[in-house]
This record gives C-alpha cells, structure tokens and sequence, in this order.
C-alpha cells in the first residue's frame, strides 16, 4: 500500500472515531447516577416526644417510727391490698406505756394543786390562818373594852394605875399579834395566788408529756389510713428503728403519676391534656394511657442532661403500674389528618432553610432525568415523615439520598419509585 492510499485510511478511522464519539454524547450514554425517588403522599401525621420517666403514687401515705424502738411485729406483706384501719405492724412501747403512767400520776397531782390553790389555798391552812386572827382580834378588842373600864375606874379611883398600866402593855402585844397575823395571812394569800398561777402551768405542762406520750403508745400500732396498696415495707420483725425513719408507704394505686423528663428543647412544643402513651419494659406487651397535666415551669439537671419535669396522670385500673419503676413516656404533642408529607430522608438542610432534590426530565431519553434543588416549608414530623407546608405537590418526584452526593442540575437515571407512605414504612422497619 503507498503512502497516499495509508494517510487517507488514517485520516478516515480519525474521523469516524470522532463521528462516534460525537453521536454518543448526542445519544446522552455519558454515565448517569442511579438513585430511587419517593412521590410524596397524604397521612395522618402525630407529631410526639419520646421520653423517660418514673412512676409516682398521687396521694402516698408515709408512716414513720415516732420513737426509738424495736419492730415488734408485722401482720402484713409488701404488695398487700389494705383496708382503712387495718393493723399493718406493731413496735415495743413498754418504755413509753411506763412514762405515761408516771406522767399520768404527775398530772393528778397537778390538778389536786391547782383545785386547792384556786380554792383558797388547803383548807387546814386557810382555816388556821383565819382562826388565828380573828382570836388575835377577839383578845384585842377585849383589851381595848378593859382600857377604856379601866381609865374610867381610875377616875373614880376605883382602879390603880398600876392595873391600867398592865391593861396597857398587854393591849400593844395583842395589837402586835394581830399585825404579824394580818400580815402572814395576806402573805398566805399571796402565795395561793403564786400558787394558782404555777399550778396552772404545771397542770398544761403534764398534760402536754401526757398527751405525747399517748400519742406514742398509740404510734406503736401503724394502722392504714385508707383502702389502698401497701407498696413499700422497707422493716422487718425485731429490727431497731429511730425516730423518723421510713416504716411503711401506702397508696391508692388505681390512678397514678408519671414524671417525665423531658429535654430543654423540646418543652416548647407540649402543653396540658395533650394524651401521654406510657410503657414499661417489664411488661413490653401493656400500654397504659394518661394525659398531661402542666407544662414544666423550670429546667433542672438529670445527669448530663437538662430537663422539665412533666407530671402526667396514668390510669392503673389493674394495679400493674409499681410506684418508682423507670417507664417510657410517649407525649402527642401536635397531630395533623389528610396533609402531605415526605420522608425525612428526603430533607436536607442549609443556612437554616429546608430543601429536597425534585426529579425533572430532560428530554434527551427515556429514564434521562436532572435533579432541582428545591427549598420547601415544612410543618410537624412524626419519627419518620415531615408534613409539607409549601414548595411540593403530590405529582413532585423527589430523590431519595445514596452513596453519592446530590447537587442541583445532577443528572441521574431513577431506578425505583415508591410513595413516601411506603418508604417510610421502611425506614422503621
């Protein structure tokens, strides 16, 4: 072959090399990214906060020891329903029964007192005090007539002056014997005055120890104030308790608290008789319902957390439900019927907006699409979808997230389509 024959052979394979190449750009087989697309789809949304919580008895019964002592006996077990006034336990009060008889003597000696002093004083006492001086008075006021006779007589000088002299001296003894008795009797009187007002006070006083100390006695038997469940019997028999400590715990349990722990962010979004789906892992199959009760008023420290503590009332009609056990609490806080709604997947966001990537065909193919970088508004969520507020309709395709990157204007070959009520459903599972 010359020379001339092989440039042109060249030259021709040059160009149909490019003609190729040029005819497989325009039949659009560059690489394309292969993704899945949801539509979005119309549910019934509940948005909720997810938390934890411990179990609380509403009005609980505390019965502490009101002495030191011994348990003396128990008639009752943990977990035992009780009726009102029922004995639950005993403790030794034969120190306490012992002082009570002493200060119930104490005290009949105190009133015995305070009748005597608040009649006059003893009755012996008063008596001779006022015998005493009303002779002193007699004997004087007989040595005054005889003065008078006397000085009369010595006029007439039918007396000595002498006799008159004598009269005389023992007029001032009498009349000084009636001073000291007058005296010793408003002295007397004082005194059962003083001793009305002291036997008064010691008569409250001995009352008071008694009355302590009956109510001790009676604090030996811990009887239930009310029908309910006895919950917590942290004692046993013979065992030594001090004054104050915990003997038993008893509540209504048909209807319970629950205090959920709810963190900072989210207590913004709850509010009163929202309904609480509470669960406990213990009995995985039970689900108790309840409502909210008040929104928390302040934030305080859980561990490395920051919480509001949210009271919910629970009904525990069959008793299930144990006072301090740790549950899961499940609040709805926002629900929404019939709205449109989209993975969460789906989202994505930036600069504090939210977007997704809308699927558009470009024409150039069957299969051939571009990705639109689409900002939207969004309204609540549940765990796996946001509700739609604005940017998508229901014919919108929108691109489910790979192992690639999306960006706007990205071509890409759809693979599989779902609706968002489908591939949320997977995403829980």
């Amino acid at each position: 072959m010359d020379r001339r024959l092989r440039n042109r052979l060249l030259f021709f394979l040059l160009a149909a090399a490019i003609l190729a190449y040029l005819l497989f750009l325009l039949s659009g087989r560059q690489p394309v990214t292969k993704l899945s697309a949801v539509v979005p789809s119309r549910e019934n949304i509940v948005s909720s906060i997810s938390s934890n919580g411990k179990v609380e008895p509403i009005s609980p019964f505390v019965m502490r020891a009101q002495l030191d002592t011994f348990v003396e006996k128990i008639s009752v077990l943990e977990g035992q329903q009780v009726k009102k006034g029922q004995l639950l336990l005993e403790l030794n009060v034969k120190d306490a029964a012992a002082l009570l008889a002493q200060a119930r003597a104490r005290l009949l000696k105190a009133q015995d007192d305070f009748r005597s002093a608040n009649s006059g004083g003893r009755t012996d006492e008063a008596a001779r005090a006022t015998g005493d001086l009303a002779k002193a008075i007699a004997q004087r006021d007989q040595l005054l007539r005889n003065h008078d006779a006397l000085q009369r007589l010595v006029a007439q000088q039918a007396a000595t002056r002498d006799e008159l002299a004598s009269n005389e001296l023992e007029l001032t003894k009498a009349q000084a014997e009636v001073t000291r008795l007058t005296a010793a009797k408003n002295e007397f009187a004082r005194g059962v005055h003083l001793d009305t007002a002291r036997g008064s006070l010691q008569v409250q006083q001995a009352q008071s120890e008694v009355a302590a100390l009956e109510e001790k006695v009676r604090d030996g038997r811990i009887t239930a104030p009310s029908d309910g469940t006895l919950y917590s019997l942290p004692v046993r028999q013979g065992d030594f308790v001090k004054a104050g400590d915990l003997l038993a715990e008893m509540a209504d349990l048909h209807k319970v608290r629950v205090r959920a722990f709810v963190d900072e962010p989210e207590i913004g979004a709850l509010r009163a008789n929202e309904p609480v789906r509470i669960t406990w892992d213990a009995l995985p199959d039970h689900i108790w319902q309840g409502q909210t009760e008040s929104v928390p008023k302040q934030v305080v420290p859980r561990g490395t957390r920051s919480v509001g503590e949210l009271l919910c009332s629970v009904n525990n009609d069959k008793l299930e439900l144990l006072p301090n056990v740790n549950v899961s609490v499940r609040i709805n806080s926002q629900e929404r019927s019939n709205v449109l709604v989209i993975p969460r997947g789906t989202v994505a966001s930036e600069d504090g907006k939210r977007f997704v990537y809308v699927v558009k065909s470009t024409g150039l193919g069957v299969g051939k699409k571009i990705l639109e970088k689409r900002e939207i508004q969004l309204g609540i969520a549940d765990s796996v979808h946001y509700q739609v507020v604005s940017g998508l309709d229901a014919k919108d395709l929108i691109a489910l997230p790979g192992d690639v990157e999306l960006h706007d204007g990205m071509r890409v070959k759809i693979i599989n389509t779902e609706s968002a009520s489908l591939q949320g459903h997977q995403d829980v599972q």
